[in-house]
């Protein structure tokens, strides 16, 4: 890396390993450093009359430190929190040589380096249980430093908090935010109790593929890539539905899968492209059953996680404790708009979408349409966990016909923070019914629909083999957790969300300035100057104030390279005239 593209702070983070080296000292050891205690665990089970003194061996990250000549104090960050530790130049080197207080600790050591410690716990004077250091070495050196956030009277100074970075950059974000790896270990703990639930009611995890020659068990727009041992196009899957179906048909009592699905919509505060979801199939079951059961996997989970069946989220405390309200879709619609859409056509719907001023284009069949009207005026209305039931079977296309009501579906979404978490059928499993579905989705997809389903002729042959009677459920994984830890926005319960490619400021090669006669060695020093461009070096109308700023990166960087105001006066011309030229 060009020395340059380098600040201030990584250079010297730089020199100190080669000091580091020069002493003998490898700042990137490879032999185990055992570690018999952490900062929580120590600091809960101190105890100020125990003697001898608890002897640990304790790793984690410098943090913070306090020089005071012979006594130094630093703060260790290890992963289960923060501890302090006291360092005595004389206790630490006990002989002559004091170099691994003067040289290493006090001057090569920094912010972020991984340090190994053993010594005894104590309490300070001041009361605050820490570590007294009697070994010390370097586990691994940071070669760049840390946002440093401080806290004093309450207030947060230099805090890490722009979010573009803090996605970006989830290693930092984890290493200096509070709360946020709390976070990510209540997403385990979700998974966990999701598991253990499934696994305790007698059902089987499996996994069905993520590459898949048609995109199926779900409405949405698909990633294409292509599979070149085979020469064909291949999907990202939109869902495990078709293919945990399949092994109900061969026998399975109950499979789930939690797994990847990806689609190829919009980013938001609710959506990413690749997401988390869990599927659970089983058989000889219905809606009403899988209502019941999720209800109970629920709170479960919420207990787990917060202790309680009730999670704060927006201000609003959401009780997940059973029973949650049962409401057909069609009445939701008639009691937030007062339109009772019962047995009306695709014309007399998209009538009511005019009147009701919504943008509704021609591309939309009947259940396009009413799921238009319960995302505009319903959905986000229903805060405490509710089941929005009896969906239309324009709506749903993998779905039993309502045992009762004509026209209607057994299905169910729940809707919990005006959002839906899941979304659950009595399935279907007549193949006749099921091809006639694909096919009216094919028509669909004709009319400019790039979210109908495709026909999927080896599930169709799955089914004529006979699938028994099987209720299925998905959840997102990553909404139950926004859910349950609090989270407004999807990126802050995924390590690593899809971002926007990072910004890059537009460089010219550094052909394109020695063409203009200007020497390889000053490209460099001209673009850290802020000319990135042979165009924004023929704008400069000040040439001697670039000689000056490379006069002065010369000597900062200390690169022993010499020119003359003329010189540098001769290389805005040629950038100048270059231009012309190109115009």
């Amino acid at each position: 890396m060009n020395i340059l593209e380098l600040s201030e702070q990584e250079i010297v983070r730089r020199n100190s390993l080669h000091k580091l080296r020069d002493m003998g000292i490898d700042p990137y050891p490879a032999a185990e450093y055992k570690v018999d205690a952490w900062s929580q665990e120590v600091k809960a089970n101190f105890n100020d009359d125990q003697e001898p003194k608890r002897q640990v061996s304790m790793a984690g990250r410098v943090m913070n430190r306090r020089i005071m000549g012979k006594a130094s104090f630093m703060e260790l960050q290890d992963s289960k929190g923060r501890i302090q530790v006291y360092v005595n130049r004389d206790e630490l080197c006990p002989g002559d040589d004091k170099s691994l207080y003067n040289d290493l600790f006090k001057k090569l050591l920094d912010i972020g380096d991984f340090v190994g410690i053993t010594g005894y716990v104590f309490r300070t004077q001041t009361g605050e249980i820490s570590v007294h250091c009697q070994s010390l070495k370097l586990l691994s050196k940071s070669l760049r430093p840390l946002p440093i956030v401080k806290v004093k009277d309450g207030k947060t100074y230099d805090a890490f908090d722009d979010p573009e970075l803090r996605y970006r950059q989830r290693y930092v974000d984890l290493i200096v935010n509070d709360g946020v790896k709390d976070t990510f270990l209540k997403r385990a703990t979700v998974l966990k109790t999701l598991r253990n639930y499934l696994d305790d009611n007698g059902y089987t995890e499996v996994e069905t593929p993520i590459l898949q020659s048609i995109p199926g068990g779900a409405s949405a727009r698909p990633f294409i890539t292509h599979f070149n041992a085979l020469n064909i196009d291949m999907y990202m899957r939109i869902a495990t539905e078709l293919y945990l179906k399949r092994l109900i048909v061969g026998g399975f009592e109950g499979v789930y899968e939690i797994g990847k699905n990806f689609r190829n919509e919009g980013m938001d505060r609710n959506h990413n492209p690749e997401f988390t979801c869990l599927e659970l199939y089983v058989q000889y079951k219905d809606y009403n059953w899988m209502m019941s059961f999720t209800e109970r996997m629920l709170e479960k989970i919420c207990i787990a996680v917060n202790g309680s069946s009730q999670s704060v989220i927006d201000g609003k405390t959401i009780d997940f404790k059973p029973p949650y309200r049962r409401l057909p879709i069609l009445e939701a619609i008639k009691e937030k708009t007062g339109y009772d859409l019962e047995g009306k056509s695709e014309d007399e719907i998209r009538a009511i979408c005019k009147q009701l001023n919504m943008e509704v284009d021609e591309t939309m069949g009947k259940g396009k349409l009413i799921d238009e009207i319960f995302g505009e005026f319903c959905e986000g209305t229903f805060i405490q966990p509710t089941f929005i039931i009896d969906y239309p079977v324009e709506m749903s296309p993998l779905t039993k016909m309502h045992r009762s009501k004509p026209g209607l579906t057994e299905r169910f979404e729940l809707m919990v923070n005006g959002k839906e978490l899941a979304n659950a059928y009595s399935e279907l499993n007549d193949p006749i019914d099921q091809e006639q579905r694909f096919v009216d989705q094919m028509k669909l997809a004709d009319k400019g629909d790039d979210e109908a389903m495709i026909i999927d002729h080896d599930f169709l042959r799955a089914l004529q083999y006979g699938m028994p009677p099987t209720s299925g459920i998905g959840i997102g994984i990553d909404r139950l957790v926004m859910l349950m830890t609090g989270h407004s926005y999807i990126q802050d319960v995924l390590l690593f969300p899809q971002m926007r490619p990072e910004k890059v400021a537009k460089r010219d090669k550094e052909e394109a300035f020695t063409a203009l006669g200007i020497p390889a060695q000053w490209v460099a020093p001209i673009q850290k100057a802020g000319y990135l461009t042979v165009e924004a070096l023929g704008a400069l109308d000040r040439p001697g104030k670039l000689f000056q700023d490379l006069l002065d990166i010369n000597k900062k960087y200390k690169l022993g390279l010499k020119t003359t105001t003329d010189e540098v006066k001769a290389w805005v011309d040629a950038a100048a005239a270059a231009q012309q030229a190109g115009n």
